[in-house]
């Protein structure tokens, strides 16, 4: 391994992109939160029901 590899090892990113899925319907939403946070949960808006429902963190997506 070079060393220029590991001085331009870039560092992690401060939040990351997770899938939310809707624990009545199954929608899901994307959603940014800081990497160090517990899992998401939120309620917003489901259209499916057309009622606000509980969304919970699925998995994560990307690194921002």
């Amino acid at each position: 391994m070079f060393l220029t590899n590991v001085l331009l090892k870039k560092a992690k990113s401060k939040h990351i992109l997770v899938l939310a899925e809707s624990v009545v319907s199954g929608h899901r939403l994307v959603r940014i939160r800081d990497r160090l946070a517990d899992k998401l949960e939120f309620i917003s808006f489901d259209p499916y029901v057309r009622q606000n429902t509980l969304y919970k963190e699925k998995k994560k997506l990307h690194s921002l």
